[in-house]
């Protein structure tokens, strides 16, 4: 299993972190820190923030016609988002536990906090809390499946794929029918590396942000 593509997933997975390392550096540029899931911006940059709102008429008169008229089609969307969202916290819900498969954290990948800019109008505020969610919901439901699958065929495809989940690493290659026979029921509990995950990502220290000399800032919500 330890060939040159479980390498370069590895690969892959420490870039991830330094994205994440980059993304945290960006709070400092732009004047906010998230401590304890509450985002704060300082007073000055929510100040600047507000002088660049864009009024709601202004926003649906530069809004081109064919925008607005398929704005009921993107929205009626929601319906089998939320639907899936249900399902899938049902499922593993009922079926994680005894497979002995342990459960995907729907926090982890839903989240909605882009309310909390003050330079959104009203609805640039509902337009990006649904795409947060509907994307939050998709990537929670595709870790659940990559799960499953871990669980029920991990095997690789033969065939070029576009992209491979989380698990993909973990999987069997195509064809090889001796380790498949002889690791099956190890691959389908090797689950170690999430908890691994959750217990760093619990540990990591943030990083320092708001620049010493701006002080006080301002909670945008919990």
């Amino acid at each position: 299993m330890n060939d040159s593509l479980d390498s370069l997933l590895e690969k892959m997975r420490l870039l991830e972190k330094d994205i994440l390392r980059e993304l945290q550096r960006k709070e400092a540029e732009f004047f906010y820190e998230v401590r304890q899931g509450k985002i704060r911006f300082t007073e000055e940059a929510r100040a600047r923030h507000k002088h660049l709102v864009k009024r709601f008429t202004a926003y649906i008169r530069e809004s081109r016609f064919m925008i607005l008229l398929t704005t009921p089609v993107i929205w009626s969307c929601i319906i089998p988002v939320a639907l899936m969202d249900l399902f899938m916290t049902v499922y593993q819900a009922v079926c994680f536990p005894i497979y002995g498969i342990p459960k995907v954290k729907r926090g982890d990948y839903i989240r909605l906090d882009r309310r909390h800019l003050a330079y959104l109008n009203w609805a640039e505020k509902f337009n990006c809390e649904y795409c947060g969610y509907a994307n939050g919901v998709i990537a929670c439901a595709t870790e659940i499946a990559a799960r499953t699958e871990q669980y029920w065929c991990p095997i690789k495809h033969a065939l070029r794929m576009k992209s491979m989940h989380s698990r993909y690493r973990h999987f069997f290659d195509y064809g090889d029918a001796e380790h498949y026979r002889q690791q099956i029921e190890t691959v389908r509990r090797s689950f170690e590396d999430t908890d691994k995950a959750d217990a760093e990502e619990t540990a990591a220290s943030p990083l320092p942000i708001i620049s010493p000399e701006i002080t006080k800032p301002r909670e945008a919500a919990g």
